[in-house]
């Protein structure tokens, strides 16, 4: 079955960086977009990234636009998101996602697959 595993979260000071990191298995990686999402305590979850499956196009929600950096390595079911300039708002569970095709890959209800989470704290 098709599974989705993060890894690479932690606590970081605001200002500092991290990358998160998901491995793909179960599917044809280079066939799907590839997204993270995030969801902070008493809020809904929402996007933060995707990326294309040819790693060329990428798009980026407004709130981490110039500070995350979305990558993927096909030859490894890899994908990576770094994130700098960390903020306390972006405190969250990150989630890695999945989709087929391109159109709505923004949408959490239009996400073939998910990963599990890996919890993001960045202190002030």
């Amino acid at each position: 079955q098709v599974q989705l595993v993060e890894s690479g979260g932690g606590l970081v000071q605001a200002g500092g960086s991290l990358r998160v990191s998901c491995v793909a298995s179960g599917l044809t990686f280079s066939n799907y977009a590839m997204a993270w999402f995030r969801q902070a305590p008493g809020k809904a979850r929402e996007f933060v990234a995707a990326i294309r499956w040819s790693g060329v196009g990428t798009y980026y929600a407004d709130s981490v636009k110039g500070r995350f950096t979305l990558s993927r390595d096909n030859a490894k079911n890899m994908v990576y998101l770094q994130m700098n300039s960390l903020k306390p708002e972006d405190t969250a569970v990150y989630y890695c996602a999945a989709k087929r095709y391109w159109s709505n890959v923004d949408m959490d209800s239009e996400i073939d697959y998910w990963g599990q989470g890996t919890q993001v704290t960045v202190s002030s």
